[in-house]
């Protein structure tokens, strides 16, 4: 089962802004994925707000950013093509085959494939599959970096609501 990557913030501080960005993105998906850690599943799945935000679902949520703009944006296949929904909103959606295991290990793989769709990219190169029209990969990393950050909070205010029971 792949891991996410454990580099820290400290240690990139000298380093390349590539390095950065890698960085302070995977240290964001590795917390996001770990707000499921030792729940139930019935825990993952309480709803404590009126949309469709649970913690299993903003890890679910969490994979189809992935693929949006790691796949999607850089190769431009259609999302359908790609195997996840048309909306944002659809991608909280859980079914019955999605578990606390499931869901973090598919969180996991789509990161790995992130980082190996943008390896060979330079933070300037264009990545034609946005609805926006071609973007930089830059603007992409920091775009991702800011929707792991909010939902990292969400997490955060979830479990904490979810423990507390």
């Amino acid at each position: 089962m792949p891991s996410l990557p454990h580099t820290s913030t400290q240690d990139v501080l000298q380093k390349p802004i590539r390095a950065q960005f890698e960085t302070f993105l995977d240290e964001h998906r590795a917390l996001l994925n770990s707000s499921l850690d030792g729940l139930t599943e019935e825990q993952a799945r309480r709803s404590l707000v009126p949309s469709r935000t649970t913690l299993l679902g903003l890890v679910k949520h969490a994979a189809f950013v992935e693929k949006v703009w790691f796949d999607e944006a850089v190769t431009g296949r259609p999302r359908a093509e790609v195997g996840i929904p048309a909306t944002p909103d659809e991608s909280f959606v859980l079914d019955d085959t999605d578990t606390v295991e499931s869901v973090q290990r598919a969180h996991r793989e789509a990161c790995v494939a992130s980082r190996r769709a943008t390896a060979n990219l330079d933070l300037d190169d264009l990545l034609p599959g946005n609805r926006r029209g071609p973007i930089p990969l830059r603007w992409v990393y920091l775009h991702v970096l800011r929707e792991l950050a909010q939902h990292c909070g969400h997490a955060d205010i979830l479990r904490e609501q979810i423990l507390a029971d």
